[in-house]
């Protein structure tokens, strides 16, 4: 608008300098814009957010506390299978720090199947399936068992495990490849988090052999420089050795992934296509497979205790606020990440009853008295309703938008 008032005083000024010709073209350059704006149709986002609903206008009214930002995208198909995206976003910026918490082990999930592929082209004779160890580790795992723990109940020692495979300057490059912001520096919950040298692995065929099939060495990763975002101070306080620090928490040294990185990281995973082949994660077909399905299995159906892991544990869209069975016609591939008051979910959601796709990411934190570590974060009193109503006023939406309906069973 600021624009808009000294474009008419210059108008003013000018007026008897020019033609009534010149004039007229001027003002076409200077009006035709605004009206465009001005008839330009009302987000989604905005009808949602500023509807009645009372779980979600609790944050919006004080949204900047909150820290919101979401991305929506409506994913269009035509009767030839073309698939294009109308992309919304609220309050979005990458420029703006939040802790992006057990989000990061979903592109690190993905970068140690790459890497892995990449190691199997090279001759080395390892699969999802071969045992492996790291120097710290007593028991056998693989990678199939790790990663379904990161999905099934988000596990920060499974995360771990993937982060000693890799190190931290090979996920970030590969991140930079693709075109995809963000800076993985740390484990997680681990007292050797910030740690710039991996542990060495050991990957055998059967548990009994005596010589592994293959040993990955120590990596040296150089130490991350610290972040230079906006508000990474944070809070007024943080509490360290049972002692309340009055001063505001530091994160410029944490893990740093953006809501349009977790959103580009699963547009990625289920529409490579539409990606340059550079920015694609490089998965076989059966790694895609099992990446989108393990994503949308509940914990009970990779075979955890679903007394303790009901259906939405790691799923906050839609059905995060509820403990109920999550029904069949909907599928949720999704990652969510929830620590220091922050609560973060990035989904593709599918309604296979109605005919139903979007993806949706949000973060929203939740840090009333802004104080770190105290545990005392309003996650199901504010956070997971908020993104629960959300995700359940989207599909509301989706449901009644006007579109072409195309079959979207896989």
């Amino acid at each position: 608008m600021p624009f808009a008032i000294k474009a008419i005083i210059t108008m003013k000024q000018i007026k008897n300098l020019v033609s009534k010709k010149i004039l007229s073209k001027l003002f076409l350059l200077l009006v035709f814009p605004l009206c465009i704006l001005s008839c330009s149709k009302k987000s989604p986002l905005d009808t949602i957010l500023y509807s009645d609903s009372e779980i979600i206008n609790k944050v919006i009214s004080n949204v900047e506390d909150h820290e919101v930002q979401i991305i929506y995208s409506q994913i269009h198909r035509d009767e030839e299978g073309n698939i294009t995206f109308e992309d919304y976003q609220y309050n979005v910026s990458d420029s703006v720090y939040f802790y992006p918490a057990s989000t990061v082990k979903l592109p690190v999930a993905l970068l140690a199947l790459e890497k892995l592929n990449e190691l199997q082209k090279q001759g080395v004779p390892i699969d999802l399936h071969t045992h492996f160890k790291t120097q710290n580790d007593t028991l056998y795992s693989n990678l199939e068992k790790e990663i379904e723990k990161i999905f099934g109940v988000s596990s920060n020692l499974a995360y771990n495990r993937l982060f000693e495979f890799l190190g931290q300057d090979d996920i970030n490059k590969r991140l930079a490849e693709k075109n995809i912001p963000g800076s993985i520096s740390h484990r997680l919950s681990a007292f050797f988090s910030h740690n710039p040298k991996t542990q060495s692995i050991v990957f055998k065929q059967h548990l009994d052999d005596s010589i592994p099939v293959y040993v990955q060495n120590t990596i040296e990763n150089k130490i991350p420089s610290k972040l230079t975002l906006q508000r990474t101070q944070k809070g007024i306080g943080y509490i360290y050795n049972d002692s309340l620090m009055q001063k505001p928490k530091d994160f410029s040294e944490k893990n740093y992934l953006p809501l349009s990185s977790l959103h580009g990281i699963m547009k990625r995973i289920h529409f490579p296509e539409l990606f340059p082949e550079n920015q694609q994660f490089r998965l076989t077909k059966s790694d895609s497979e099992f990446i989108t399905q393990t994503m949308k299995r509940t914990p009970a159906d990779l075979g955890f205790d679903k007394s303790k892991y009901y259906d939405a544990y790691g799923k906050f869209f839609m059905f995060g606020d509820s403990k109920k069975n999550i029904p069949q016609h909907i599928q949720i591939h999704n990652k969510v990440g929830y620590a220091y008051g922050y609560l973060t979910d990035c989904a593709y959601i599918m309604d296979t009853k109605n005919n139903v796709e979007f993806l949706l990411s949000a973060t929203i934190h939740v840090n009333q008295n802004r104080i770190f570590n105290d545990d005392q974060y309003e996650y199901k009193e504010i956070g997971i309703p908020f993104l629960a109503e959300l995700g359940r006023q989207i599909h509301d939406y989706e449901l009644n938008r006007k579109r072409q309906r195309t079959n979207i069973h896989q």
